[in-house]
């Protein structure tokens, strides 16, 4: 599920600062490739600390991406072509382990 979030973001960031094509005139941007850049950098790293932050959900995306593999293998297995004809059955995705927290200890 990372990888995806990953995925996702880059190519909207690759989608951003691509030149347009068009004849339409480019309004001036606001946003300077050094704040793009930092923006991004904290998005990369909030991203890397959500399965500490919100278990239940990594839990949850990587039980549901499971299904969804496995569904998406079965219309391929009665749709597609005959090559792969056994089911292959996913792990679940394990959780990272728990970090020590980031806050001093309280007096």
């Amino acid at each position: 599920m990372r990888f995806l979030l990953r995925t996702i973001f880059w190519l909207g960031l690759v989608l951003i600062l691509l030149p347009s094509g068009g004849s339409q005139p480019v309004p001036e941007s606001q946003v300077s490739a050094s704040e793009a850049l930092s923006a991004a950098k904290g998005v990369v790293t909030d991203i890397q600390t959500f399965c500490e932050r919100q278990q239940e959900a990594c839990v949850v995306g990587s039980r549901t991406a499971i299904t969804l593999g496995q569904r998406g293998q079965m219309l391929n297995e009665r749709f597609g072509s005959n090559e792969s004809a056994s089911v292959r059955t996913m792990d679940p995705v394990p959780l990272p382990r728990a970090r020590p927290s980031q806050q001093p200890p309280a007096r």
